[in-house]
């Protein structure tokens, strides 16, 4: 085979989509309907489980008892968020949703680093079997919106609960001259709706964009290996090279990112529940 069809074969071999797509891992039947669990779920279940985790060992403090190490970490990010981020925005509402608040960062930023630790080639390295367990759950459109869609109904639900039925649709948007209700209300409306989407796309593109430059420099090895030893060699350092400094980039991105959701869901809620808006 010349090295022209090597090139070609390895080329349609590759495929950079693999390691982000969902793919099926199990399925179980409950009440005669087929539940089949993917690998992003399984990261959603076990985000899950370590936070609860976490947070369980985190909470038990000794009264009087200064927090020290990961714990003064975790409590330094909740009250950044609570002080600096959402009280800005909510005022007195702050600690009526700055348990939402946190809960969203949290979720979100344990799915982003998850989705950056190669559980699939950890499993493979240990027990030399192929698995398609872990992957970036937040590079899947299907959960950042569904993450959204919740954010779009406590926002709104808050706004009901804070104002009223009645007056949150009066006061659904800024009061002008009677002649221009309609179109503000229309305006209103579509920008509305237009947010839980910036979320979704936000997250997403961000999270898929980053895993999709890293997995393409891990197969730049794979195409330039049967081009020498002195290509290969080189062409290997420079991707590791640029794949560590990636994934340095991407423990940023994914803090970045969950703060970001959470801070333009926090504006949103802020529009909700002050009648101003």
């Amino acid at each position: 085979m010349s090295l022209l069809n090597l090139h070609n074969s390895v080329l349609c071999e590759f495929n950079p989509l693999k390691p982000v797509l969902s793919v099926p891992l199990f399925s179980f039947y409950i009440g005669g309907h087929q539940i089949v669990v993917s690998n992003h779920m399984f990261s959603i279940t076990l985000a899950t489980v370590l936070l609860l985790l976490v947070f369980l060992l985190t909470a038990r403090r000794k009264a009087g008892l200064v927090p020290k190490g990961f714990q003064n970490l975790i409590e330094s990010v909740c009250v950044y968020l609570r002080d600096q981020m959402a009280r800005p925005i909510l005022g007195e509402n702050t600690d009526r949703f700055i348990g939402f608040i946190w809960t969203l960062f949290f979720f979100i930023l344990t799915l982003n680093l998850l989705g950056i630790v190669p559980t699939e080639m950890i499993i493979h390295l240990a027990t030399g079997k192929e698995n398609h367990f872990g992957g970036p759950a937040t590079a899947n459109i299907w959960i950042t919106g569904g993450l959204a869609m919740i954010s779009f109904f406590v926002i709104h639900a808050a706004g009901i609960k804070q104002q009223g039925l009645r007056h949150y649709i009066v006061n659904f948007a800024p009061k002008v001259p009677w002649p221009m209700i309609l179109p503000i209300y229309a305006l209103e409306l579509i920008s509305t709706l237009v947010r839980p989407f910036a979320l979704t796309i936000r997250l997403f593109a961000n999270i898929f964009a980053g895993h999709i430059v890293i997995i393409t420099l891990l197969g730049m090895i794979l195409i330039f290996k049967n081009y020498g030893v002195a290509v290969a060699s080189i062409t290997t350092v420079a991707s590791i090279t640029a794949v560590v400094l990636m994934s340095f980039l991407e423990i940023f991105v994914a803090f970045l990112q969950a703060y970001i959701f959470v801070f333009l869901t926090t504006v949103f809620m802020g529009f909700s529940v002050t009648p101003e808006h």
